[in-house]
Formats: structure tokens, sequence, C-alpha cells
């Protein structure tokens, strides 16, 4: 929610006053459903919440011909100050992006060693190939637009190709051996054996009521 929040509230800052049926168009056009996990519903419900809690200002509705009713929004000075404390926390704070790959890969010992060799070249392959795609498009995607938009799509392809040299990688280790992986000899990468790994790296889990 916070992100969607932030893409409204930056985008009405930008365009204001702005219909909410031209912000959804725009941010989906950015393709924020992919890399931001912003849903074409979630935009709406956003709208009317932020206008609710003093962060937006309507500025009355329009009908054309048989179209739906569309608002115009702007920034209030409430919603202009919670932009920029936004902005400024998401430039200067790290969050760890959201993956499913990560839980499934926490249990890879689960998974035969051929089979977790093979889903993790198939997975760098993936990458290799959006790489390949973010290449061959970036001047149709990027032109006339603003030139950190570009950037934007630098690291992205950036981050795939790091993740598939580390899927090469980890495959290349697997396949030579390291690490357990069930369907092996007796006693490799049992259930005792694995959470002792776990608790070697993380320590005793503890009981939240026992704080």
């Amino acid at each position: 929610m916070s992100t969607t929040r932030l893409l409204i509230l930056g985008l009405v800052s930008y365009l204001q006053p702005v219909h909410g049926y031209d912000i959804r168009k725009e941010l989906m056009s950015w393709q924020v459903d992919r890399w931001a996990n912003v849903q074409p519903g979630s935009i709406y419900h956003a709208l009317r919440k932020m206008t609710e809690e003093g962060l937006l200002e309507e500025l009355g509705t329009e009908k054309a011909g048989n179209r739906p009713a569309r608002t115009r929004y702007q920034l209030t000075p409430a919603g202009t100050a919670e932009y920029q404390a936004m902005l400024r926390k998401y430039w200067w704070d790290y969050e760890e992006p959201s993956d499913p790959f990560l839980a499934a890969f926490a249990f890879l010992p689960h998974l035969p060693r051929a089979e977790a060799v093979g889903a993790l070249r198939a997975r760098a392959r993936l990458l290799e190939g959006w790489v390949k795609t973010y290449r061959d498009n970036n001047e149709e995607w990027t032109e006339h637009k603003p030139a950190h938009v570009g950037w934007q799509f630098e690291l992205t392809m950036v981050r795939c190709e790091a993740e598939a040299r580390w899927c090469h990688d980890i495959a290349a280790r697997i396949e030579a051996g390291e690490g357990i992986h069930t369907g092996e000899d007796p006693g490799a990468g049992d259930a005792e054996e694995w959470r002792a790994a776990i608790r070697a790296e993380y320590g005793e889990p503890v009981d939240d009521e026992d704080e």
C-alpha cells in the first residue's frame, strides 16, 4: 500500500489537477503491476482513502457522453508533506525486494539435486531472456521519456544479470556435491540435520511470550 500511495501522490503532484482515470492509465503504462505490485483496482481505492485522510482534494466530477464520471484530484498541503516525506524515505532507506523465489529457495533440500540444478539454470535463462528483451527494446520503451526512465531499465538489467550469474554459480556448486538434498544417502538432509544447520546460523527460536 505504501508504494501505491507514493506513486499516486507523486503522479498527482506532477499532473494536478488530474482525473483518477488518467492516473490509472499512466501508472499502468509504467507496468507498475509488474515491478511495484500495484494492481489497477487498488489505485481507485487508494484515491478514495487518501481523499478521506485529507491528503487529496476532489475538484469536482466531470461526465462526457456515455463515459463514466471522472473526478479530478489535487494534493492538499498535508498530501504534499506526505509525498515529500515518503519520497525521501524510499531514497534513503533500503528494503529487500519481496520475491516468492526466496521462500521456495529456503526449502532447497526438498528438491532432488538434479532438479535443483535444472531449475536454477532455467531461472538463469529466463533472466537472461529478460535482459535481452530490455536491451532490444530499450530505445523504443524510453523514447520521449525523461532520462531517469532509461536509468531505471538499466537497474533492472543489472539486477537480472547479477541474479542470472548467481543461479549459474549455485547450480555448479550443487552439481559439484555441495549442500544436502532429498533422496540422497540415509541421514543426509534429514530434518534433524537441517534443523541443526538453521539454528547454528540463526540461533534458537524465541517465544514472543517469553520476551
